[in-house]
């Protein structure tokens, strides 16, 4: 069965909004795994709109499945961080500075001699690496040219086109996991799934081993309560 990785940025966006310390993030953590999600996820920025880096530490000590840290390494306080952590696996995302919220994957020709200098940095640390990329065959080559463990593509196209046509949406996404498979990389995947266009995804990337969702899934927990909305997400996960 594939993975869930639960994002909890937007319940410490929540907790910003008025200061203090509610809702508590290693209770949220706590819970979503309590309640059968098998990973947390979290994605630190340097403005620390959401996660704050002390988050990052106190997870760190509290959570017992599998701790999965998103960001751009260009940033040094970034790798810094999750070398003091050592999570199970690091995803490098390539936002700029400032970014609302991700959106592309990393060019993996032109950044190629980057990524593999940093991907070794981490690996020498025994930390999974994963590298975000969109579901395009050149960008998968040259992920597996990086020494990255994992690619996690990035779905916000799949995720548009969905209800218009399911399976025009999804054919780049299989493509670009085939091709993954065959080059010995991991396939996880995220943005924009939802409750809704998951399990059409999950049923159609076989190789998928793990989603990390975050803002569909916390909007979901103020209708359905988080147990339910988890319980939800994992079933749509079940081949």
């Amino acid at each position: 069965m594939t993975k869930l990785s639960v994002n909890i940025n937007k319940f410490a966006t929540l907790r910003n909004a008025r200061g203090g310390n509610n809702p508590n993030l290693v209770q949220v953590a706590l819970d979503a795994e309590r309640f059968g999600a098998q990973g947390i996820t979290v994605h630190p920025r340097p403005d620390e709109r959401h996660i704050r880096y002390r988050d990052v530490y106190e997870l760190k000590e509290n959570i017992t499945t599998e701790f999965n840290i998103e960001g751009n390494p260009k940033e040094r306080s970034f790798v810094d961080l999750v070398l003091a952590n050592k999570p199970t696996q690091v995803t490098l995302v390539p936002d700029a500075l400032g970014q609302l919220t991700s959106n592309h994957g990393w060019d993996t020709i032109t950044h190629q001699s980057y990524l593999k200098e940093i991907i070794t940095e981490f690996k020498k640390a025994e930390i999974r690496v994963s590298i975000f990329v969109d579901a395009n065959e050149k960008m998968v080559e040259g992920a597996a040219q990086t020494g990255t463990d994992r690619i996690e593509l990035y779905t916000e196209g799949y995720a548009q086109k969905f209800t218009q046509n399911p399976d025009l949406a999804i054919a780049p996404y299989r493509k670009a996991a085939d091709l993954a498979t065959q080059l010995n990389l991991g396939v996880n995947a995220g943005h924009d799934l939802d409750i809704h266009n998951l399990q059409f995804f999950a049923q159609h990337v076989p190789q998928l081993v793990e989603v990390s969702i975050g803002h569909a899934l916390v909007c979901d927990c103020l209708y359905l309560g988080m147990e339910n909305t988890i319980q939800r997400y994992l079933h749509q996960l079940k081949k």
